[in-house]
């Protein structure tokens, strides 16, 4: 390993993924919302994936585009909001990629050692409360 090659950071496990989603659904629950949760890896690929019952079947297909946003991107979904107006500049972005993005808030990236490792996608509550749910989750992660 040359000296300007950092080492890879530790990618997320499925143990791991439990972790996001049950911080996540432990967050929910106590909000009284019924809600879906996407853990995505740092490849895009489906790590874990919970909808509560009482969720609207949509909630998971939200959950998911949330966390696929967040991760292609590498920012908060609530964060990525202005830059998808006409005047913005990722106005043209959900239709350039092949699966289309979401602009909610509830999806966060998920950094190990400063480095991108997956995502975390919250759909089902209010845009805010599903914010609030993911970053529960990866906070839990990180302590």
């Amino acid at each position: 390993m040359s000296a300007t090659t950092a080492p890879a950071a530790a990618p997320l496990t499925t143990g791991d993924a439990e972790l996001l989603l049950s911080a996540a659904r432990s967050a929910a629950e106590a909000a009284g919302a019924a809600v879906s949760i996407t853990v995505l890896d740092a490849g895009g690929h489906l790590l874990a994936f919970r909808r509560d019952d009482r969720a609207v079947l949509i909630s998971g297909e939200t959950s998911t585009r949330k966390a696929y946003t967040a991760l292609q991107l590498n920012a908060p979904t609530a964060d990525l909001v202005d830059a998808v107006r006409p005047d913005g500049p990722f106005h043209t972005l959900p239709t350039a990629l092949d699966r289309p993005l979401l602009f909610i808030a509830g999806g966060l990236p998920v950094h190990r050692e400063g480095r991108l490792v997956g995502a975390v996608g919250v759909g089902g509550a209010a845009p805010e409360e599903d914010h609030g749910f993911a970053a529960a989750a990866v906070t839990a992660l990180a302590a």
